[in-house]
């Protein structure tokens, strides 16, 4: 059973960590699309998709980064009691609050994918058995939920980044979740 934990511990940090490490490059992106922006009203007619384009990279870079930056520690932390507490004590509260962040993290990935799915035609009530269809060929995609700006873009392609993210940020929490219980139970990490 420990072998396997640390099994799920290790690919799972792996793939975050290379993930993470590319992701952290999109601020680049971003900096090149606000740039283009900057230029463009300065100089030519303004670009109606910078700003929002803008915001979907941000989308990504956010929601991407987020399982490597639980992983690493560098998530924001109140610290006024907890960098005094045993690193016993430390396990114990880092494991009750990663239970409460994998609850909402399911609850928001449901949400995600009923809002994935309504972005992609579907009205109903079971998003999950609409994605089920589309790969058995029974479900068609309907009309595209597009954004409300000057700009139109499909919405689907950042709510499917934003599924794949909280997956990701779901699977790291289950992997810092599994070290806790290996901390407390005496084993090294």
């Amino acid at each position: 059973m420990i072998r396997l934990a640390y099994s799920y511990i290790n690919g799972v940090d792996a793939l975050n960590r290379r993930l993470g490490r590319i992701v952290m490059y999109g601020i680049f992106v971003l900096m090149g699309i606000l740039l283009w922006s900057s230029v463009s009203k300065t100089f030519f007619l303004p670009s109606l998709w910078t700003l929002e384009l803008a915001q979907f990279a941000m989308v990504a870079y956010y929601i991407l980064g987020g399982p490597y930056s639980i992983q690493m520690g560098s998530n924001v932390r109140m610290d006024l009691l907890y960098g005094e507490w045993s690193p016993r004590r430390k396990a114990w509260a880092d494991l009750i609050t990663v239970l409460f962040l994998i609850f909402y993290l399911g609850v928001l990935l449901y949400g995600a994918v009923g809002s994935t799915a309504y972005s992609l035609g579907y009205w109903g009530t079971e998003p999950f058995s609409f994605f089920g269809g589309l790969v058995t060929g029974s479900e068609e995609i309907g009309r595209m939920e597009t954004s409300s700006s000057a700009w139109r873009p499909w919405l689907w392609p950042i709510k499917s980044v934003m599924i794949l993210g909280l997956f990701l940020m779901l699977l790291q929490c289950v992997s810092e979740l599994l070290k806790d219980m290996l901390r407390l139970k005496g084993e090294a990490i």
